[in-house]
């Protein structure tokens, strides 16, 4: 079982920056691909990024692509989301998610962390 925790949201102003962390909590990552979602009011669960733990490939939703970054930190056992300009549409509750090691099915997922971007 692989207990993920994410941290860093918080209300910020459109154009700025912030970078969540998702860490998992007590044990090493043992995980074929770790993902980034979003979810906003009213809305559907939707990708953002995943990184790929062995090769580090990383894959960005249209919406983000250029402006957020995923990247790992192997001895930390964290993924971030660094997010830089910031618009409103990017408000959402931001949860990461894992694979097991053997498959790409999101199998563990954090308690999401809060981004709200104000105009």
């Amino acid at each position: 079982q692989v207990q993920l925790v994410e941290s860093g949201g918080g209300l910020v102003q459109a154009g700025d920056s912030l970078r969540l962390s998702c860490a998992a909590a007590g044990r090493t990552f043992s995980t074929k691909v770790v993902a980034w979602f979003r979810q906003a009011p009213g809305k559907a669960r939707e990708f953002v990024a995943s990184i790929w733990w062995s090769s580090s490939n990383t894959y960005y939703a249209a919406a983000v692509k250029g402006r957020f970054t995923i990247s790992r930190d192997s001895a930390k056992n964290t993924v971030y989301l660094q997010m830089n300009s910031l618009n409103p549409e990017d408000t959402a509750a931001y949860s990461c998610a894992a694979s097991g090691v053997s498959s790409t099915t999101y199998n563990y997922w954090g308690q999401g962390t809060q981004v709200t971007v104000s105009s």
